[in-house]
């Protein structure tokens, strides 16, 4: 079977898993902050879809589904620039789709989906297409999201090492325009992060390819083998260890930029495979398979986390619980013929996706008991009990 038919039944599964992955979600606080909050382009994008498709959850999560495959295809494109065998780039596809990291991504609504695209995107068109192209899509990128800003920062040491003086005050300039569009992240009093800035990137990309897309970015360094890719990735990713020494960092602005690493890392694993004799070859084929094997199980974690319930004590520790029981509760609440409401805990912007708007006719109080009983409202997954609430009603005497 030819690598591009192989390419579309990967991205094929890939989608299909994750449009599947809608209907077992419920929007976020964090979803829903964005999609209410202060005007964006990703908020625009992201009511536009609602707008076409209504208002729910696969009309929510199209945009990110859309951006991340087109995503992997870019990718595939930037990788022939340094693994010529069409059936190895596929499996870097592979490699891409299966991060935890890429995941999340993929599926929830956030700029870090976005800002993925938009680097590979710049990469694509500053490798293939005439400069001016670059400027134009920098210049759009600066004004779409602040998640790009660390791209003209990378790009300034870039067009440093290549002598480029115009392209260099370019991006000072961009720089600027970002920082007073959209800020930077410096709040805080100095505290030790760095370990955990550690344990966030190997949380992202798995341990074992964290170490080596970090261990290929310091043998490019030594032997001079840079260019956009690893100006890019390596540049944000020392600045983020750096300022994990005084905050801790999010990890969703500086992860896009370290995948910008993946090709580098491949063209170097497939180069150092292919010098040695195949008797020679095991310790990589055991890297590779040991790494696939790990994507894969983190993959059906992350796919079927809902099973976790069953085994988690307390369901606020499942790692996932922010992203659930919205939608179930909402359903709960029309069934009780209850379309307003006054909820807690942010849960009221998440209600109102689904149609369950804020009054004060009623009032919601998250329970801490799981007993259910005539005015408790139980959300269960799996017959366990994940929420229970109070509904009660105010009276306007």
């Amino acid at each position: 079977m030819s690598s591009r038919y192989i390419l579309l039944l990967v991205l094929g599964i890939d989608a299909l898993v994750l449009f599947l992955q809608t209907s077992e979600i419920s929007i976020s606080v964090h979803e829903a902050s964005l999609l209410y909050g202060n005007s964006s382009f990703l908020q625009t994008f992201i009511k536009t879809s609602l707008y076409l498709l209504g208002q729910n959850d696969l009309a929510l999560r199209l945009p990110m589904i859309m951006l991340h495959i087109l995503s992997a295809v870019l990718l595939y494109k930037i990788s022939s620039k340094y693994l010529k065998d069409t059936s190895t780039r596929v499996w870097l596809v592979l490699i891409f789709i299966l991060l935890p990291g890429v995941i999340s991504s993929a599926i929830l609504v956030d700029s870090a989906g976005f800002v993925i695209f938009g680097l590979l995107l710049f990469v694509y068109i500053f490798e293939n297409y005439s400069i001016r192209y670059s400027y134009f899509l920098l210049a759009m990128l600066c004004l779409l999201d602040g998640g790009f800003i660390y791209l003209f920062s990378g790009m300034l040491f870039f067009s440093a090492y290549t002598k480029n003086k115009f392209f260099f005050i370019y991006n000072i300039v961009l720089l600027f325009i970002s920082l007073y569009l959209f800020g930077i992240n410096a709040k805080g009093l100095p505290e030790g992060h760095f370990l955990d800035a550690i344990g966030l990137y190997a949380a992202v990309f798995t341990p074992i390819i964290f170490i080596y897309l970090f261990y290929v970015l310091y043998r490019r360094a030594l032997t001079k083998e840079v260019d956009v890719l690893w100006f890019l990735s390596s540049s944000v990713l020392l600045f983020s260890l750096v300022i994990s020494v005084r905050q801790r960092i999010e990890i969703e602005q500086f992860a896009p930029y370290f995948l910008l690493a993946l090709p580098l890392a491949a063209q170097t694993f497939v180069s150092s495979y292919k010098v040695r004799l195949k008797i020679f070859r095991t310790n990589y084929k055991i890297i590779f398979y040991s790494s696939l094997v790990f994507l894969f199980i983190n993959s059906f974690v992350v796919f079927f986390n809902k099973e976790l319930f069953i085994i988690i004590k307390n369901p606020k520790e499942h790692f996932a619980y922010k992203v659930y029981v919205a939608k179930e509760l909402a359903e709960e609440l029309k069934k009780r013929n209850i379309y307003c409401i006054n909820a807690q805990n942010d849960m009221s912007q998440r209600l109102e996706f689904y149609g369950v708007t804020k009054c004060n006719t009623y009032l919601l109080k998250e329970n801490i008991y799981t007993e259910e009983n005539n005015s408790n409202v139980t959300i269960s997954y799996r017959n366990k009990v994940v929420y229970a609430a109070s509904v009660t009603k105010i009276s306007n005497k």
